[in-house]
């Protein structure tokens, strides 16, 4: 329904090329281009209507960019006879709900409600009662919480929509799970799990068989969980290498853009270059002090654009010698890991063929690892580069460090138990610190990785704070393993961007991981410290400032 209108105002307004550049990227998701224009056709605006779409498609896409607040700005700038009201009120809502507001926003999902069901928008009316269910189990009203997400279920399974109904069943599921009713959630998790198979999202296929691997653990059914964890996980590298493929085409386009207008600056110069030459011959005639200014601004151009050509050209080996020392690591540590996994799945036939089911186990937990390290260095190497050529986007927020910190060790916990590798938390549930949340994990997943990694079997792996009177928060992730000597400390913390060889033994690695570490520390205001001796255990510290209400 939204596109169909979105088209009608289109033709509609044809001659307005901003409001038609706007609506175009608002359909294709690019949520930056949709602000600039649909700001431009705002600021010469004066159809009311035209500018009412204009405010409703900055609203969604602050929404979508988790500007809540100037999202609501602008939906409220919209009036009640909007002709997508149903779908405004009920991203306000949503909106609104992010700011945990909940009255207010079941003010915004009901009425999306009331003109959802006018104006026979099916699509939006789902959306509705799942949002006014969800409001209510923040209020813990349970049973109105019930009543309107099994009116979701009910819709979406009435439209065959497989995506929305895998949704409505893990919506009811965590329902009757905060209420304790374990029967019943598990029934739904289970329906959630069965439904995901039919769907292509994978987040949608990593939830529900993350949710199923809960659901065994509390069972006790430690086999199936284990069997659905590495679903889940099979889900979640799915989704990481179509988040990467995404990445990398932005990245492309971006470049193209930039290639363009390149082009066109170049084609300026050009053509100031000819206007220049032009204006110094027709002012030659009104003699030579005319003449010699002339020259003097020709000569100072071509020194300017001598400059521009010398400083790009500086930037373009900068960024060859780049290119040429990633070529070198992923040349050097895939090929040693490929070739691992080639010798290994020589013996891994071979041990088939005489079937030697001992050695086979064996065999299949370093065929895991050995993906696990190439998959770690090749994530590493994105975020790194990402990093290097400032396409990485920072967001700073209060974040909860023991809740970050948990998370972390969740998604360890196989590993962990694999090496019988004692873990202990012991960060104070009171530290919260501002930094921007996917760089902080990036950071911890690769310590806790190199811990677990260098850690002997039946080690122990601690983290916890240092209580400090500054204004940074001092977090030590601390193992019982390998160590390193001093010349490798100074190594890994030598203040430079270039990557680094911690020494000749094969399971040291490149030092990409803890080169990213350092960076996106300081990056967040923040330091990388290490504490180690040969064979005594490593303490990695991290310092990274608190927020200040908890300063």
């Amino acid at each position: 329904m939204e596109k169909k209108i979105l088209h009608q105002k289109s033709i509609e307004f044809k001659e307005e090329k901003n409001f038609v550049k706007a609506q175009s990227f608002y359909l294709k998701k690019d949520w930056d281009s949709t602000l600039v224009y649909s700001m431009k056709q705002l600021s010469i605006c004066k159809n009311k209507s035209l500018a009412e779409y204009c405010h409703y498609f900055r609203g969604a896409s602050f929404y979508y960019k988790k500007l809540y607040k100037e999202a609501e700005k602008e939906f409220l700038l919209t009036s009640n006879s909007f002709q997508l009201s149903s779908i405004k009120n009920f991203i306000l809502g949503a909106s609104i709900l992010e700011s945990r507001d909940y009255n207010k926003a079941l003010f915004y999902f009901k009425l999306s409600e009331l003109l959802s069901i006018k104006s026979n928008n099916i699509e939006c009316l789902t959306d509705a009662y799942n949002g006014i269910g969800t409001t209510y189990i923040f209020l813990k009203q349970f049973d109105k919480a019930e009543k309107y997400l099994l009116k979701n279920l009910q819709l979406n399974k009435k439209t065959k929509n497989e995506d929305r109904t895998c949704t409505s069943y893990m919506n009811l599921a965590n329902l009757y799970y905060e209420q304790y009713k374990d029967d019943l959630a598990i029934f739904y998790f289970k329906k959630s799990y069965e439904t995901s198979k039919n769907v292509k999202a994978f987040d949608k296929k990593r939830d529900a068989s993350k949710n199923m691997a809960v659901v065994e653990e509390n069972r006790n059914n430690y086999k199936e969980a284990l069997t659905y964890r590495k679903e889940s996980e099979k889900w979640q590298d799915s989704l990481n290498n179509q988040n990467k493929v995404w990445a990398l085409a932005d990245y492309e386009k971006k470049y193209a853009v930039a290639q363009k207008q390149k082009q066109i600056s170049v084609l300026k110069i050009e053509n100031k270059l000819k206007d220049t030459q032009r204006n110094t011959m027709f002012y030659s005639v009104l003699g030579l002090l005319s003449l010699l200014i002339g020259g003097v601004y020709v000569y100072g151009q071509k020194v300017k654009n001598a400059k521009i050509i010398l400083s790009q050209k500086v930037r373009l080996d900068e960024l060859n010698a780049t290119k040429d020392q990633l070529f070198s690591i992923v040349s050097h540590d895939l090929r040693s890991s490929v070739n691992a996994l080639k010798n290994s799945n020589t013996k891994l036939t071979n041990s088939l063929q005489t079937k030697n089911y001992s050695e086979l186990n064996q065999l299949l937990n370093q065929n895991s690892v050995i993906a696990n390290g190439a998959y770690s260095l090749l994530d590493n190497l994105l975020h790194w580069a990402l990093l290097q050529t400032k396409q990485l986007y920072f967001h700073k927020d209060s974040v909860h460090l023991f809740s970050i910190v948990q998370q972390i060790e969740y998604n360890y916990k196989s590993l962990l138990i694999d090496k019988a590798i004692t873990f202990e938390n012991t960060v104070s549930k009171n530290d919260f610190i501002f930094v921007d949340l996917d760089s902080l994990k990036i950071i911890l997943r690769n310590l806790l990785d190199n811990a677990i990694k260098f850690s002997h079997e039946n080690g122990k792996i601690s983290i916890y704070t240092i209580e400090t009177n500054t204004n940074f928060c001092q977090l030590v992730i601390q193992d019982t393993g390998l160590g390193m000597d001093q010349n490798t400390i100074a190594n890994l913390l030598e203040d430079s961007e270039a990557l680094a060889k911690k020494g000749n033994s094969e399971i040291i690695g490149t030092g990409l991981g803890i080169q990213l570490c350092k960076q996106m520390a300081k990056k967040n205001g923040g330091s990388l410290t290490i504490e180690s001796e040969l064979n005594k255990g490593t303490k990695m510290i991290l310092s990274l400032p608190k927020t200040e209400q908890n300063g």
